[in-house]
């Protein structure tokens, strides 16, 4: 039966701290010539303990030593069990280029957003916004707050112009259409926030990079998201959103 270096260490170790025990007694020391040979017969079966004779210590078995388990690996093997998975569940949605296929009121709304925005002139959007209790939500914007002003106030220039550019780069990429059959149901520009950023295409990220920079494309990474503004048009066209974050 082969002993494994681990077994055959605490063995040698063991008959090491009977000698420094015998000496330190005032026993004479044995040698290591006189050390009993513990390891066990390679017979057939187990071996049987046997009382130890005069001056001779006590046969350690194999069994009796506790063995301790190998760790587990730190990196975890590809397809195992315990792998979390990077991506997020289900299959991603599916992303649209073809305006046609969304709804006539979807297709509406999306192009008075486009010619308010191509005028330069901000204040434009806002008959757009369904005033009201179901006002198209906006960023940063306070209670009672003008969703103009809350726009004015997250633009690059005082005048809100860098937000109708955005507007007008969004509106122009691929959408998708996310919470299908709920209540929260829109179509939803730009396609990335509907796709994990890990599985853009290569013509997929030079789009991206239309509208963020490689920075911010950096920075979404690690995050997994895209965290730039979106626009969301209800089924029936009503402008429900634009926001900016996850």
């Amino acid at each position: 039966m082969m002993i494994s270096s681990r077994v055959r260490l605490v063995r040698l170790t063991s008959a090491l701290a009977l000698v420094l025990a015998s000496a330190m007694t005032g026993s004479s020391a044995l040698a290591l010539s006189d050390i009993k040979d513990v390891t066990p017969p390679s017979a057939e079966g187990k071996s049987v303990p046997t009382d130890p004779g005069p001056g001779e210590e006590p046969e350690i078995l194999e069994d009796s030593i506790p063995v301790i388990p190998d760790p587990d690996p730190l990196v975890k093997p590809q397809g195992s069990d315990e792998t979390e998975s990077l991506e997020p569940p289900g299959p991603p949605a599916e992303v649209i280029y073809d305006i046609e296929k969304a709804p006539e009121p979807v297709r509406r709304m999306r192009k008075l957003i486009m010619e308010a925005a191509a005028t330069g002139d901000i204040s434009k959007l806002k008959p757009l916004m369904n005033p009201g209790p179901d006002q198209t939500i906006v960023p940063l914007q306070e209670p009672e707050q003008d969703p103009i002003d809350a726009l004015k106030a997250i633009s690059g220039d005082s005048d809100g112009m860098e937000v109708l550019a955005i507007l007008l780069d969004i509106l122009s990429t691929g959408f998708v259409q996310l919470d299908k059959g709920t209540a929260d149901e829109a179509y939803v520009w730009p396609y990335f926030a509907g796709k994990s950023l890990g599985l853009l295409t290569p013509q997929e990220k030079v789009e991206l990079l239309r509208i963020v920079t490689a920075g911010d494309v950096t920075e979404m990474q690690e995050y997994g998201n895209y965290n730039f503004f979106r626009i969301g048009i209800t089924p029936d066209g009503r402008w429900k959103f634009l926001t900016v974050g996850d």
